[in-house]
């Protein structure tokens, strides 16, 4: 029977049940559940199909939310699970993991009206989730084939989404990637406690299925040049992603016992796949019995702190130069960092790293104020003169973020075009300045952001490639008449 919805008066907002702190510090297994039925259906007759969909607008997929919410709402789980999916190429990995409460449901209605935002995330999640078990994920099966082949370099989040679009329109589709795994930063990243790894692996064996052809552990510059894919594809996709540390200005930043963040994070990961990581078993990467200090306040610290506790360290600590309503990450994944005994040290930058023969020993701490707002509009952080501090810290991790890696050089082709922070140069949103029949999608254009936005880039384009190819046989024939 059909839920009546704007029941947003009568039913509570509720998440799915959450595993105690206590049960899930101790393995890497996602700590929500799934919702029942009854309980998602439940939850999606809140939503009070406004006039004015601020959710879908605040989604960068633009997702169709209030129309699915409704059908969900009325049981009709396979027609919604066809409208989610007809926009996001993986919408039960974008609702597990994007900040929804940046996005969706911070712009809900509902929850600026005090009523608390319908819980979008969990629902998308328990749609996509029910249509794997009812097997209405079908493979993509395109109305024809097309000779053309294309070629994606990188198989993360924007890679797998275009590659999932220009296998639809019939194209012969090649993903390269230097890693044993394909997914990106979604595999090697993100940690198995927000998306256990067999959820991606089922999104590229069904892009296999499909007919898309994955050569994995292949480095651009070494096992082809860049030219040679270009000679050997109608149309190239870099999508590779940015994966260059940012570095930390202070003394002691480049001693023993400093490490970055995606190389801690990258062994955790294999490690769970049970790969043999010799600097984690060295200690190196491995946070058992340490005290950990974590330097930054993005979701990418938020992991790190997280996976610490796991990994049964002894004490961890997340140091951040503004306070906490200004922190960039997650509101969702703060709390549960803190349920979990992370400690945070707000208003708190590193001016020095201690270490001796066997490692870090400390961190030199300045407390901070904030002064007037800086060019971005945020309060600027400044220090408090004579209030520095010492944390002891064996183990310190540089979360500040990620920049492009050196493309032209990476890929033996410097006169690729670059803006002055390292990202490609694009004409409009994806097609490369210069290289005809050469595009760039994701963080490799737009700068670190989240995985929503490479796979909105990724099925951007993958239309463009698309339209590109068809007005390039459209002038062939025109002037072959």
């Amino acid at each position: 029977m059909a839920e009546r919805l704007l029941k947003f008066t009568s039913v509570d907002p509720a998440m799915p049940g959450k595993r105690p702190a206590t049960e899930r510090t101790g393995d890497f297994a996602e700590i929500y559940g799934e919702f029942i039925q009854a309980k998602a259906t439940e939850q999606a007759s809140r939503c009070s199909q406004c006039g004015v969909p601020f959710c879908q607008s605040g989604c960068p997929l633009q997702n169709n939310i209030p129309d699915w919410l409704k059908l969900a709402a009325e049981g009709r789980m396979q027609e919604a699970y066809e409208l989610s999916s007809a926009t996001n190429a993986m919408p039960e990995i974008c609702g597990r993991i994007c900040p929804q409460d940046r996005l969706c449901e911070g712009a809900c209605v509902i929850e600026q009206s005090g009523h608390g935002a319908v819980t979008i995330g969990a629902v998308e999640r328990h749609i996509t989730e029910t249509a794997w078990a009812e097997d209405w994920v079908d493979l993509i099966r395109p109305v024809r084939e097309r000779e053309d082949s294309i070629g994606i370099i990188g198989a993360g989040p924007a890679g797998l989404a275009a590659a999932d679009v220009l296998r639809g329109y019939g194209y012969q589709v090649t993903v390269y990637d230097r890693y044993d795994r394909a997914g990106g930063l979604l595999v090697y990243g993100i940690p198995g406690f927000k998306l256990e790894k067999h959820v991606v692996a089922r999104r590229v064996e069904r892009l296999e299925r499909s007919g898309v052809v994955f050569k994995l552990g292949f480095e651009v510059g070494r096992d082809a040049s860049f030219d040679e894919l270009r000679a050997r594809h109608a149309a190239v996709l870099v999508a590779t992603g940015v994966y260059k540390a940012r570095e930390l200005p202070v003394p002691g930043a480049g001693g023993p016992g400093v490490v970055k963040a995606l190389d801690y994070l990258t062994a955790s990961n294999r490690k769970s796949f049970g790969d043999t990581v010799p600097d984690f078993e060295s200690g190196a990467l491995n946070a058992e019995g340490r005290h950990v200090v974590v330097i930054g306040g993005g979701d990418t610290a938020m992991d790190c702190v997280r996976t610490a506790v796991r990994q049964g360290a002894a004490s961890v600590t997340c140091l951040y130069r503004r306070d906490r309503a200004n922190m960039p990450g997650s509101a969702r994944e703060v709390a549960n960092a803190e349920d979990e005994g992370v400690q945070f040290a707000w208003l708190s930058a590193p001016r020095a790293i201690y270490s001796d023969a066997s490692g870090a020993t400390g961190v030199r701490v300045a407390r901070m104020r904030l002064g007037e707002p800086d060019g971005s509009g945020r309060q600027a952080p400044e220090e408090i003169p004579g209030a520095d501090h010492d944390l002891p810290a064996s183990l310190v991790i540089m979360a500040l973020g990620f920049d492009p890696e050196d493309i032209p050089a990476m890929f033996g082709c410097p006169d690729r075009p670059v803006r002055r922070d390292g990202t490609i140069a694009t004409v409009g949103s994806v097609q490369v300045k210069g290289m005809p029949g050469v595009f760039a999608a994701g963080d490799i254009v737009r700068g670190a952001s989240l995985v929503v936005w490479g796979v909105k880039d990724g099925q951007d384009a993958g239309q463009a490639i698309h339209s590109w190819l068809r007005q390039q046989q459209s002038a062939a024939r025109i002037a072959a008449e």
